[in-house]
């Protein structure tokens, strides 16, 4: 079995809190084994809705299946995609949190 994601999560959890509460207010019970069995019941639907949703399959691709932006350019022969398939370096962050230290 897989690991939940985190939509799986965030359903059961809310299936949990609204069903439950749902429940007490529209029994309108006291007692204690009442809220009990509700929230052992809540809790069970929820578990219930989070295991029979559907998992999205993961969009990762084997290595190797696809060339890269260089390599289809050149198969293709074209020269203009072939001179803008240099490699993208991510700029660093700025802003709050940002690492500000600098290597000496």
């Amino acid at each position: 079995m897989q690991r939940p994601n985190a939509a799986q999560y965030a359903y059961g959890s809310a299936t949990v809190v609204f069903s439950t509460v749902a429940l007490l207010l529209l029994s309108g019970t006291t007692t204690a084994l009442g809220i009990a069995a509700i929230c052992v019941a809540g809790l069970m639907l929820g578990v219930l809705v989070a295991v029979t949703m559907p998992v999205r399959p993961g969009h990762v691709k084997p290595l190797g299946t696809n060339p890269g932006p260089a390599e289809s350019a050149e198969s293709t022969g074209n020269a203009r995609d072939a001179a803008h398939t240099e490699i993208r370096v991510p700029a660093a962050p700025v802003g709050a949190g940002a690492d500000t230290r600098t290597v000496s």
